[in-house]
């Protein structure tokens, strides 16, 4: 017996899979993000030394998040189901790091935007040219992700307690978030 084979679909290019598995992925992190730092901020206060900065980081999460938005809409791609849980686990995350200390919420930070380089990084080998306006975006979020996560460092997130153990949980997390938004 022959496997079924993958014909393409009328209207599709080849890749639009993969594409679109991109930008569900990356709209649910950028989301995911924002409400990392909500948690953060209503912990925090925004009258928190660090308030200022952790806002300024959140403006521009919404702003790529927006961006993943408008695309995926444009696309006609279906974000992830996962969303409703995003929002509580994001928004817990960045509460629970918050309480633990403002180092432990910019060791928070500083994880996730270590994982979220490299997930864009290879995000952009596997695009090459073929989609220059996600291309685009991606590279110009990436750059912004890595002021976060130096700007996290340079805050002192690897002063937080058990920073080691707290960074590699959240890492691995968000591997876990990135595998998860992919499919479902």
């Amino acid at each position: 017996m022959n496997a079924p084979r993958d014909f393409p679909r009328p209207g599709k290019r080849p890749g639009d899979d993969r594409r679109a598995s991109m930008l569900r992925v990356d709209q649910a992190g950028e989301f995911g993000a924002t409400r990392i730092y909500a948690g953060q901020l209503a912990v925090m206060g925004d009258r928190h030394p660090y308030g200022r900065l952790i806002a300024g980081m959140a403006a521009q999460e919404e702003r790529h998040r927006a961006a993943f938005d408008a695309m995926i809409a444009r696309r006609g791609v279906r974000p992830t189901a996962l969303t409703p849980l995003w929002n509580v686990a994001g928004f817990a995350l960045g509460a629970v790091t918050a309480a633990m200390g403002p180092k432990a919420a910019m060791a928070c930070t500083a994880a996730i935007e270590t994982e979220i380089d490299k997930h864009y990084a290879e995000q952009l080998e596997q695009l090459g040219g073929s989609d220059p306006e996600l291309s685009t975006a991606i590279a110009d979020f990436q750059a912004e992700e890595v002021e976060h996560r130096d700007a996290a460092l340079a805050h002192g997130a690897e002063q937080a307690p058990a920073y080691p153990l707290l960074s590699g949980a959240i890492r691995l997390g968000c591997r876990a978030a990135i595998a998860l938004s992919k499919r479902i």
